[in-house]
């Protein structure tokens, strides 16, 4: 039994700023932690000693990094300092693009479409941002002479934005110059006009300046996905979906997955990249960000994915695998997400600096292909750090109660050598991807 002395005792300062997520941290404390083993505090101030035991669970601004520093052993927080080379789209595709180049056999070069990077400001800079863009400007030579359903078609993400706003699919220069100049600021004898149709439109709008983000990545648009039904309604007309996959990351380093993964899916079936109408409602059927979508477009479109079919849909190939795909695709993106880490990790050190007595909770994003010879490819999009957890919904958010779970289980009670407390959750939900020694202590 673990002891009660003050100090052995951790004092946990969990303040997560939202209502949603607060009281399922709480719920899994106290199921994980016996009660001797912890108080709960409000400040830091509150510790009996700089020397206590002190777990931060909190929003990243509010996190006392200096404690966390001074106190390595025995201060944690949920949060690394440092970790731009996987939360930020440009600096995730240098950090993939420079592994696959020293390791050109790595798994990362099958499973990450190739990306480029540029910077703008303004429109009228653009040809100047694209001069290194050779990727791009050949496979606009081979558009040419295409229809428009054959061409390469390229999806376009601001680096530092999140949500999925700014995203836009292209397949000319054409094209893409005419997203950036929607994006350049009005002139002044347009600020009014402007500024009236914002009021007007509320917070619906997914308009951003160029001159505001500044950094962008362009990628092979995933075409043509896995198409399913939603849950909550599988007669409608197949949709494309992602994989929300929560991933935690502990100490330097171990990475888990959490088995337990969402299934987020379009708004609207559908429909090829190269569909001519209304663009706002055209990216309804290829954004699968829950975030962007209309409440009432949101309800149902969020699932488990381990309830999605066991049997795929007639219109993939007969050498799809059919009743064991979701174990296939869990196979693949569990060692996409442990090679993806160490890429980071190992490739990229000082732009991603995992500490010893910290963890962090990651959203990754994942979408599956089915390619030309009928199988299904797993394909990583993004990672977030502080993942919105409130698009899981009410229904699903013993989900999330049994990730936090698993954290008290990976990074707090191993973290302070806490035994004891409920274990109910199978001993598999968090998979363990990668476990490398970056020799910090």
């Amino acid at each position: 039994m673990a002891s009660a002395s003050t100090n052995d005792k951790i004092y946990a300062l969990i303040n997560y700023e939202d209502p949603y997520v607060q009281p399922l941290i709480l719920a899994a404390l106290e199921k994980r932690l016996p009660a001797e083993t912890y108080e709960l505090i409000t400040t830091i101030t509150q510790l009996p000693s700089p020397s206590s035991r002190l777990l931060q669970w909190v929003q990243y601004e509010s996190i006392d990094f200096d404690h966390l520093m001074d106190r390595s052993s025995t201060s944690t927080a949920n949060a690394y300092v440092i970790r731009k080379a996987l939360i930020r789209k440009h600096y995730l595709s240098t950090t993939i693009a420079n592994w696959i180049t020293k390791y050109p056999d790595s798994l990362l070069k099958k499973h990450v479409k190739p990306s480029v990077e540029f910077e703008v400001d303004y429109a009228e800079f653009l040809d100047d941002a694209l001069i290194e863009a050779w990727d791009l400007k050949e496979s606009w030579a081979r558009n040419e002479d295409k229809e428009v359903s054959e061409r390469e078609w390229w999806i376009l993400k601001p680096g530092m934005s999140d949500r999925g706003q700014g995203i836009r699919l292209f397949s000319t220069e054409e094209e893409l110059t005419t997203i950036f100049e929607e994006w350049d600021p009005p002139s002044d004898d347009e600020d009014e006009e402007e500024d009236a149709r914002s009021d007007a439109d509320g917070d619906e709008s997914d308009n951003i300046m160029t001159s505001q983000l500044r950094h962008f990545v362009a990628q092979p648009y995933i075409h043509p996905p896995l198409l399913l039904s939603p849950p909550s309604d599988s007669d409608s007309a197949p949709r494309k979906f992602h994989i929300r996959t929560y991933v935690l990351a502990t100490g330097a380093l171990k990475v888990y997955v959490y088995k337990h993964m969402l299934a987020l899916f379009a708004a609207r079936p559908y429909i090829p990249p190269w569909h001519d109408g209304d663009r706002a409602e055209d990216l309804k059927a290829h954004l699968t960000n829950t975030c962007l979508q209309d409440s009432g477009d949101r309800e149902g479109s969020v699932g488990s994915f381990w309830s999605l079919p066991d049997n795929l849909p007639n219109t993939t190939s007969p050498s799809t695998p059919s009743t064991n795909w979701k174990e296939q695709m869990f196979t693949q993106l569990c060692a996409i997400t442990g090679a993806t880490f160490e890429a980071a990790a190992r490739g990229m050190s000082i732009h991603f600096q995992p500490l010893p007595n910290a963890f962090e909770i990651f959203g990754l994003d994942f979408m599956v292909s089915v390619e030309d010879d009928g199988e299904l490819r797993c394909w990583l999009l993004e990672v977030n750090a502080f993942p919105d957890f409130r698009q899981t919904g009410e229904e699903l958010s013993g989900l999330v109660e049994g990730l936090f779970e698993g954290v008290m289980e990976k990074a707090v009670k191993e973290r302070f050598e806490i035994e004891g407390g409920k274990c109910e959750n199978g001993e598999g939900d968090m998979v363990e991807v990668l476990d490398i020694d970056l020799g910090r202590r």
